[in-house]
């Protein structure tokens, strides 16, 4: 696969999120640590903010501060916290 992207994303609560890509690898992922990391998301500190996420263009998480994170970096991450791919249905 060429490019990753998003399909799904939610917000659950606590900087954690549901993720769902294009090539069916799905969980959750805590944003804390990358929030915190970057000064550019200073506002995302806040659940009232980081809650107010959409998918943008490419797709992937961004907010309207400006701030957003590539989805290769949001799969990246979901593969290393240990999402899996999501069972494919039978016919």
């Amino acid at each position: 696969m060429d490019c990753v992207y998003l399909n799904k994303a939610k917000y659950l609560g606590k900087f954690r999120f549901f993720l769902q890509f294009n090539d069916g690898v799905q969980g959750e992922i805590d944003l804390k640590p990358i929030i915190e990391k970057y000064d550019q998301a200073a506002l995302l500190k806040n659940e009232n903010e980081i809650a107010k996420f959409y998918l943008d263009s490419w797709p992937t998480l961004a907010w309207d501060c400006g701030f957003d994170i590539a989805p290769e970096t949001l799969h990246k991450q979901c593969e290393q916290n240990g999402c899996r791919n999501a069972p494919r249905p039978t016919p």
